[in-house]
């Protein structure tokens, strides 16, 4: 049944390789606290009440949070959707289990006086092949927003023929088209000139970003450089390819950018994911008008 299931979420829900296997993790969680296995499951006999159980099980014993419980109801809730349309059951019993209410986090970014900083950094060329390749991640997860998996992700052929602009598969393999900034795409050159005067890359291997030996690099390796580079700017907080993410699109709604443009460079579905960065522009304000209302400046 499991196999079935992860197969209709690679096939036609086109989820990614990390969803699917955090789906997948969590059916096999549910079922090993059912007590059974694959073999023996009879999701027919499964009530709302058996996931309720599970939830507070999960909470109250396993202390997962509300965030992390919300998304183990989702892989039940697809697990009992597709049981459903295949008629392995009669009724979605996870349909009356509303998701838990988490407390709104506002994303964390780098301020713009200490991006300009890293960005400035990042623009000097080199004939240093790492050098290059960890100064050109941190470009286009900033320029271009991407998500780990979208840049990990990237082919050297996924560039127009001019390198102005890239072709981008993200989620559920849906594709957008982002710009390249000029000083971005003359990186890229010169990033792809060094793969080929240094012999990085003597295979078929078509991906962007490679290891010393011309292999693929892995998101793990990815991680690590994003926090290298982040920490040795003296970067507060957290320090992941996804904070870039949230840089860049504070710092273009900061300056006035569409919140709908935003949400197509950022390859959101719903304009409701995109929204929450209002919030920390909202915080920009305040503290802009703390410091600069008369009445703020000159006490009360």
């Amino acid at each position: 049944m499991i196999a079935d299931f992860v197969r209709y979420l690679e096939a036609e829900r086109r989820y990614s390789p990390l969803t699917v296997r955090n789906y997948r993790h969590d059916v096999e969680q549910f079922l090993a606290w059912l007590g059974v296995d694959d073999a023996r499951f009879e999701p027919q006999r499964i009530t709302t009440d058996d996931i309720r159980e599970w939830i507070l099980y999960r909470t109250e014993t396993g202390r997962v949070s509300a965030a992390s419980m919300n998304r183990e109801i989702s892989s039940l809730r697809a697990l009992f959707r597709w049981l459903l349309r295949t008629g392995a059951v009669g009724r979605d019993v996870v349909h009356p289990i509303p998701s838990l209410r988490t407390s709104q986090r506002l994303p964390a970014f780098v301020p713009e006086s200490r991006m300009n900083g890293i960005v400035s950094e990042c623009e000097c060329d080199s004939e240093d092949f790492v050098r290059e390749r960890n100064s050109l991640i941190i470009l286009l997860l900033y320029t271009c927003g991407l998500r780990l998996a979208e840049l990990v992700g990237i082919d050297r052929d996924d560039f127009s023929a001019d390198f102005s602009s890239l072709r981008i598969r993200g989620k559920g393999d849906k594709e957008r088209i982002v710009p390249m900034l000029e000083f971005v795409r003359e990186k890229i050159l010169h990033y792809i000139g060094l793969i080929e005067r240094q012999n990085i890359c003597i295979s078929s291997e078509k991906a962007l970003f490679l290891t010393h030996k011309g292999k693929r690099i892995s998101r793990t390796a990815v991680y690590r450089t994003v926090q290298e580079e982040l920490d040795r700017a003296g970067v507060q907080g957290k320090k992941s390819p996804h904070v870039l993410r949230h840089t860049f699109a504070t710092h273009l709604l900061n300056s006035g950018a569409d919140m709908r443009e935003i949400q197509e460079l950022l390859g959101h579905a719903s304009l409701q994911a995109t929204q929450v960065y209002t919030h920390n522009s909202i915080a920009r304000l305040r503290e802009i008008y703390a410091k600069a209302h008369p009445r703020e400046k000159g006490g009360k």
